[in-house]
């Protein structure tokens, strides 16, 4: 195992440090909870706060969504496991500035088990809280259990829009609606080439041939639905877009925005490659493409292969999609 660590147990810590190290004017730290992470200036008077969080190893989800037009703060556990309760609790605790705070996060057992304690203790510290979850992985259960659904990439999407409607000065019920519409129209999908290797352990998170690339595979290395022979950009593209326009109704006239993901180690280059062919195939089905966004916005530490998120859009979240945003990982 080559990475660059000193003690692949203190991977997160070490990792975490660096980055409020870094990050100083942005973010700041819980002087009492090392994995718990907030704005610099939060909270923020008069403003809905938005708390994430979930597994460590998925850069820039979560903390790389901490900042002006984004999230407010952000916990994390050690890599691919769900932070503690009482970790959402104090970042809670510490972003809310009396208008309540909306809990965002993927959709997984233990990040839903803990956020939904997380919430109790917070109601009953006077605190309003609401949630919503992510579910945007169209391979991890048939469109009659969506709400089933893993989150993944397009999660990026749900803070993006959310954060400006909060930043707007939106009430907490406001907030939450905006966010569930959106995550109502988002939907991602991912293949995956190589796995990552989990530090404190050395170990893949999934074993596959090297001629083989695995077709809907989730973020920790979870099954896809089959596997196939490595093919070209163009047969990949096309096999996603068809299920996620398929899943989300897609029709002519319709428009989106367009996240093409690196999931850790596939290069810039060829994610505009695989935005090509998206493009491609958008472009013949008469399906505009109102922004595009190309890069890393959810990993899997450094595993090969890249997810398709498309997010079907109308007036009002196009307007909160362009608004600005700022963090340590994004600029918009």
């Amino acid at each position: 195992m080559k990475k660059i660590l000193n003690d692949p147990n203190k991977f997160v810590d070490e990792s975490l440090a660096g980055i409020l190290l870094a990050h100083p004017d942005q973010l700041r730290g819980l002087q009492d909870d090392p994995r718990a992470v907030v704005r610099a200036d939060a909270p923020v008077a008069g403003k809905v706060a938005i708390a994430t969080g979930g597994g460590y190893g998925h850069l820039p989800v979560f903390l790389g969504y901490v900042g002006k037009g984004l999230a407010d703060g952000v916990c994390v556990g050690n890599v691919f496991t769900s932070p503690s309760a009482d970790s959402m609790l104090a970042v809670a605790k510490e972003i809310n500035s009396g208008s309540g705070v909306l809990f965002l996060y993927g959709n997984y057992f233990g990040d839903k088990m803990n956020f939904e304690l997380a919430q109790e203790l917070a109601e009953e510290e006077g605190i309003q809280v609401e949630a919503v979850r992510v579910t945007d992985d169209v391979t991890s259960a048939p469109f009659e259990q969506k709400q089933k659904r893993r989150g993944v990439a397009g999660i990026f999407f749900a803070y993006k829009i959310a954060g400006a409607c909060a930043e707007s000065g939106a009430s907490l019920e406001e907030v939450k609606c905006v966010a569930e519409k959106t995550v109502e129209n988002i939907r991602s999908m991912g293949i995956g080439f190589t796995p990552a290797t989990i530090p404190a352990s050395g170990n893949p998170s999934f074993e596959i041939d090297e001629d083989e690339v695995e077709i809907g595979i989730g973020i920790h290395g979870e099954p896809g639905i089959f596997r196939q022979k490595a093919a070209g950009a163009k047969e990949y593209v096309n096999e996603l877009m068809g299920k996620i326009s398929k899943d989300l109704g897609l029709s002519a006239r319709d428009e989106v925005a367009v996240l093409v993901n690196g999931l850790g180690s596939s290069s810039l280059e060829e994610l505009y490659i695989g935005y090509r062919e998206v493009y491609r195939w958008l472009d013949e089905k008469q399906i505009k493409i109102y922004r595009p966004f190309i890069g890393e916005y959810g990993t899997s530490l450094e595993m090969g292969g890249f997810s398709l998120s498309i997010l079907k859009l109308d007036d009002e979240l196009k307007t909160f999609l362009d608004e600005p945003a700022r963090s340590p990982f994004i600029s918009i």
